[in-house]
């Protein structure tokens, strides 16, 4: 059992206590407000990480509470499916010929610059290693609490109350915090479809977290369920070694890759029998094995209601600029936007966070955060679109880093970057296997040259008005 201590404590006899018990455990609870507040981080992938760094620059109390031994999240490749080594869900999404999807500027870090050399878009392993670079550069590892997941977050009075246990030894703690900072991510919970008769079916069937090597379906007849980025990247990816590549989606994009002569794209899956699948149109194809490439599901099963958020697997809900729980704004959720280029958005994220802890700014009342959040939720009502909507930025990326940075006075995060990801966007629909040949090189805040690999004649961009 640790007990809560905080700088101030050693004039406690000064204090007013109060003893309370919490979870069976006999605890005391300071009440006196604290200069210095205390932060809880749960995760220590990229969110948990530049949080980390922010805050220790600052000064300010905090411990990040990671569930593995390592660092770096979904991005740490793990060669296993289904539990680690301690009986836990294994996290990681990776698959073995994994590519960023973004160019190395978009993925860089503030602070700690992308080795030159890094390919434009490198590889899982060598992005892993610059993410394990940045928290030996910061000296992060120190204030991570490894092999110690969180089973209950829970609000009481003014603080939050947070309990974990040791993954291995089974130890449980108990301690207070003023802030939590969730960086858990959203890509580790599989989203399954439910389809007819998929009892019937004798082939395998996975979801695309359990995706490794796309040896495993050499000369099969292979469906792959889902368009979008995993969607594409892994349908390409089976497609090297199959017989046959289905590819079943509603998507209304407009790819115009030129797919391989086995590639037959087909609409949604109607159901299954022993042998293979019929679809909406009517039409049926003979299939070994199915990959469902459908998204995750947002996941956090250490929350109650004391949180004051409706929970669902695909919307939290409600969170003011897309981040900060507006019915207990102590809480921040780290990386929950869709569509933009994430390792930015949680970077500024993380200077957004550790202004509003420092006291740097105050929040709007909470009156007028869930105005601005109800206006949005209206809209996209208004167009007949689900509620999960609300965490996508999209077209609205760029404003929203000129939104955080004037209401926080943290650094704003350059036009330039949000350009990069519209070209780099336009040429991943002009062809999913050359998109990845483009350099990017940025000149200042509003501009940047576009090449590709060995081009000595760049184009130049400008997203200036």
């Amino acid at each position: 059992m640790e007990l809560n201590t905080r700088p101030i404590l050693f004039i406690c006899m000064l204090c007013l206590l109060s003893s309370e018990v919490i979870y069976g455990y006999h605890i005391k609870v300071n009440q006196a407000k604290s200069t210095n507040p205390r932060v809880c981080i749960i995760g220590a992938g990229i969110a948990g990480l530049t949080t980390a760094r922010y805050l220790k620059d600052e000064g300010i109390n905090f411990t990040v509470l990671e569930a593995t031994r390592y660092v770096g999240g979904t991005w740490r490749y793990d060669p296993r499916v289904g539990k680690d080594e301690n009986g836990l869900p294994l996290h990681t999404s990776m698959y073995m010929n994994l590519r960023t999807n973004l160019p190395k500027p978009t993925m860089e870090l503030r602070g700690f610059p992308i080795p030159k050399d890094m390919a434009s878009f490198p590889s899982w392993e060598v992005y892993y290693e610059y993410i394990k670079s940045y928290a030996v550069h910061f000296d992060l590892e120190r204030h991570i609490k490894f092999l110690h997941i969180v089973t209950s977050v829970k609000r009481q009075g003014k603080v939050w109350i947070v309990k974990y246990k040791h993954v291995i030894k089974g130890n449980e703690y108990v301690n207070e915090y003023d802030f939590v900072v969730v960086g858990t991510g959203h890509f580790s919970k599989p989203n399954t479809p439910k389809v007819r008769g998929e009892q019937l079916f004798q082939g395998t069937i996975i979801h695309s977290h359990d995706y490794r090597i796309p040896e495993n379906f050499k000369d099969r007849r292979v469906i792959v369920v889902g368009a979008g980025p995993s969607g594409m990247d892994i349908a390409l990816d089976v497609a090297c070694v199959c017989k046959k590549l289905v590819h079943s989606h509603h998507s209304k994009v407009n790819f115009r890759t030129k797919f391989p002569k086995h590639y037959i794209k087909k609409p949604d899956i109607k159901e299954y029998n022993e042998t293979g699948v019929f679809f909406v149109d009517g039409t049926y194809e003979e299939i070994d094995d199915v990959i469902y490439c459908t998204g995750f599901q947002y996941y956090y099963p250490f929350l109650d209601e004391s949180s004051g958020l409706t929970l669902d697997t695909h919307s939290v809900i409600p969170l003011y600029k897309y981040m900060v729980n507006i019915n207990q704004p102590s809480m921040v959720f780290m990386g929950l936007v869709i569509r933009a280029c994430i390792v930015i958005a949680i970077d500024a994220q993380a200077r957004y966070t550790t202004a509003l802890v420092k006291g740097n700014f105050t929040l709007p009342s909470k009156e007028a955060m869930m105005a601005e959040w109800q206006k949005q939720a209206d809209i996209i009502r208004s167009k007949g679109r689900p509620i999960s909507d609300i965490h996508f930025l999209a077209e609205k990326e760029d404003q929203y880093y000129e939104e955080m940075s004037k209401e926080s006075g943290i650094d704003r995060v350059p036009p330039v970057i949000f350009k990069i990801r519209s070209v780099d966007t336009e040429a991943k629909l002009e062809n999913l296997y050359t998109y990845r040949n483009y350099v990017y090189e940025i000149i200042d805040k509003d501009n940047f040259t576009r090449s590709m690999e060995n081009d000595t004649n760049p184009t130049r961009y400008s997203c200036a008005p």
